[in-house]
């Protein structure tokens, strides 16, 4: 299982993107706009699953254990609506944090008592002759899912250079630079860095005429 914080680095996997570089950055990416209007990428309870198997924050057996428990019960939709609750308050906690705003205290509270509620966990690994410590959580109901997001959420707003977490200058995704200068503009290249450049590459073609 992966470390709860990153991502790994290609860019879709299964139908979502994966472009922020912070787990919790790609969490808010799960609705992102096209053609002038918001898509929900996280319909219903399958699809926030599909979404942690494509982060590999659970394992096949693990997805289809809770898929196979919970997946047509009350408690699995009510989940799934705290889940985007809790991502469009926090995305609006982010846009604050970036402009230089303290995060409110009711954020704080509620990151606390998540993270209370569903920690994560630490166990030792040996392969090889060396070992090492991983993160990890009990997924053994819907609710525990909470537990990477709420602790990559806290650790980004603890630890990250607020100034190195930014929104695409051409959509609604966010990103954090890892990049050596500091001056990526894009949630990618592919997505949309390459859009801009055909733009202004054809902007200044019909400039010369």
């Amino acid at each position: 299982m992966r470390q709860a914080g990153t991502t790994r680095s290609s860019e879709r996997r299964d139908e979502f993107l994966f472009v922020g570089n912070q787990l919790f950055l790609d969490f808010l990416n799960t609705r992102p706009v096209q053609n002038h209007g918001p898509i929900e990428l996280l319909p219903d309870f399958s699809a926030l699953l599909r979404w942690f198997r494509a982060t590999d924050l659970l394992s096949p057996r693990d997805a289809a254990t809770l898929q196979r428990r919970w997946g047509r019960s009350g408690r699995s939709h009510r989940v799934l609506q705290a889940f985007r609750e809790v991502r469009e308050k926090l995305r609006n906690e982010l846009l604050a944090w970036q402009g230089g705003r303290v995060i409110h205290h009711s954020t704080v509270n509620q990151l606390n008592g998540l993270m209370a509620k569903y920690p994560m966990r630490t166990r030792l690994k040996a392969a090889g002759g060396r070992s090492s410590a991983e993160q990890w959580f009990e997924a053994g109901k819907p609710e525990d899912l909470f537990a990477p997001l709420a602790q990559s959420a806290a650790a980004l707003f603890a630890n990250a250079d607020r100034s190195r977490i930014r929104k695409c200058d051409h959509c609604v995704l966010h990103f954090h630079d890892t990049s050596k200068k500091g001056t990526r503009r894009w949630c990618s290249m592919q997505l949309c860095g390459n859009r801009l450049k055909v733009a202004a590459y054809a902007a200044r073609r019909r400039a010369r005429v």
